[in-house]
């Protein structure tokens, strides 16, 4: 690679979010400062459980949506609220590919991402010891910047190292992953390759993914007629709104099954869960990578190991809107942490 200077720029300011840096700032501050402690945990396999002190202490690594932060910008903030970058170097970006199809995970060739609050550096040297194990990709500008999953991150990343690290100094470098559609062996590989910087406290990861996208536009209507049953229909145009369930409150139900099967920790209980409803997250397969990544690191822990390091905990679940129509749609947004 050339040692020029390559800049992603900022392609969805100020459509996605706004592109004026006071502004923007204050949206940020304002939705960070929102975040109550403790917080609450909301899981099927965690609630009860609070995190009194934030951010938690050694919570690494998040999950939070990457939707326009009209939609989704207060809920991340409860990811970014909770995340510890204390002893960060480098913060490992990680997003699923909308418009561009790959199976495998690409790298950015740029040597910054704009944001406008300013600019993050992105980290040469470990994309190319990344690039060197034979798992990964480069992706061009283009496609980079036609991307939205990483994008939307990076204005609350700098807000954050900013906060913690201060104006004047220097910030953790970035490395941007873009990840595609992996079959459960890649995410297991891609995890692998993945485990020792995870293990290495000196980084801390963002996993960037909304939940389910339900509606006709999206083709995706699992609607279950009882919230006990396993049964589900498919609801087409023409089909009489159900009302028993409201239809918000299956896709409830079936966001909470996937946000517990994600709490376990185990990435083949995520697979089958998936694959069971049909859940249009996103981000499934960026969440799988870093499943795979914390089964690795436990393992080299100990084979026996049952303890809750790196199983994510959910503190925040929210929607677009509620859907009571078939014609209605919607897009959940949820935010974790998980402590390595």
């Amino acid at each position: 690679m050339a040692d020029r200077s390559i800049k992603r720029g900022a392609s969805h300011a100020g459509s996605w979010y706004s592109s004026d840096k006071s502004k923007l700032s204050t949206q940020l501050d304002g939705w960070l400062g929102a975040v109550p402690t403790p917080v609450h945990c909301i899981g099927p396999n965690t609630q009860g459980q609070t995190a009194e002190q934030l951010p938690v202490p050694s919570a690494r690594v998040i999950i939070a949506p990457h939707a326009g932060y009209s939609y989704s910008g207060p809920a991340a903030a409860w990811a970014y609220r909770s995340w510890d970058v204390s002893r960060a170097k480098r913060i490992f970006l990680l997003g699923p590919s909308h418009h561009f199809y790959l199976s495998k995970a690409t790298l950015s060739r740029c040597t910054h991402y704009e944001t406008p609050l300013g600019d993050l550096t992105v980290d040469r040297e470990t994309t190319a010891e990344l690039y060197a194990t034979g798992q990964f990709e480069w992706m061009s500008q283009s496609v980079d910047e036609d991307e939205h999953s990483l994008e939307m991150h990076l204005p609350y990343i700098f807000k954050v190292l900013e906060s913690t690290f201060g104006s004047g100094g220097k910030h953790p470098s970035l490395v941007p992953i873009m990840v595609g559609n992996t079959s459960a062996h890649a995410e297991r590989t891609i995890g692998r390759v993945l485990a020792p910087y995870l293990a290495d406290p000196s980084n801390a990861f963002v996993v960037s993914s909304d939940f389910a996208h339900w509606g006709l536009r999206f083709r995706y209507t699992y609607y279950r007629p009882s919230l006990s049953s396993q049964q589900a229909l498919n609801l087409k145009a023409s089909a009489k709104d159900p009302r028993d369930p409201p239809i918000h409150e299956s896709i409830r139900a079936v966001d909470f099954e996937c946000i517990g099967a994600c709490e376990t920790g185990n990435h083949e209980a995520w697979l089958n869960c998936l694959e069971a409803n049909g859940n249009t997250v996103c981000g499934r397969h960026p969440i799988g990578v870093m499943m795979a990544a914390v089964e690795e690191v436990k393992k080299t822990r100990g084979a026996d190991d049952q303890s809750k390091t790196g199983r994510f905990q959910f503190v925040r679940y929210e929607r677009s809107s509620e859907v009571k129509k078939v014609g209605d749609s919607s897009v959940s947004y949820a935010s974790a942490f998980a402590v390595i």
